[in-house]
């Protein structure tokens, strides 16, 4: 009877204790698009560039884990005037401690907006939601996804938005 119980603990323990994952699947995140380059001259294309490196960002976690390595990836996709702007910044990394832009991706984004968007993008969205109209042979889902789109620009407009739709 020993023997038995013996034998039945062995068991036991096999079947819980933790299996040689070695031939487990391997999660992959799927990859994504880099983002197109920025260079400053059109500020309706600000967006859509922060957008594509946000993305990429919440896809790989293991890679873009502080802001700064968040900062300076971005950094590598401005050209242009974008491009020079940020050059003074890059310029001094080895040579002084860091700057506190390169550290902090809110104060990046912000800095871009201030510098390469619309000087009023809250008005200037305002006045594209007034002036939008959905087109005869227009289908509603691209209306609504204009409509919500700008709404979200709007800052506090909040239910009085919905007086446009």
């Amino acid at each position: 009877m020993m023997e038995q119980m013996t034998q039945f603990m062995g068991q036991l323990t096999q079947a819980v204790s933790p299996r040689d994952n070695s031939k487990a699947p391997v999660f992959k995140t799927p990859s994504i698009k880099a983002p197109d380059s920025f260079d400053g001259t059109q500020a309706s294309k600000l967006r859509g560039f922060i957008q594509s490196y946000q993305l990429i960002f919440h896809n790989d976690h293991a890679n873009f884990f502080s802001y700064r390595k968040k900062v300076l990836y971005s950094n590598s996709f401005l050209t242009g005037r974008a491009g020079k702007w940020i050059e003074t910044y890059l310029s001094n990394i080895s040579i002084e401690a860091p700057s506190y832009l390169l550290n902090n991706l809110q104060l990046f984004q912000a800095q871009l907006f201030t510098l390469f968007g619309y000087p009023n993008e809250v008005r200037k969205a305002e006045q594209e939601l007034d002036n939008l109209r959905m087109k005869e042979s227009g289908h509603v889902s691209l209306y609504i996804s204009d409509f919500r789109s700008l709404m979200s620009r709007t800052g506090d407009w909040g239910e009085r938005a919905y007086i446009h739709f």
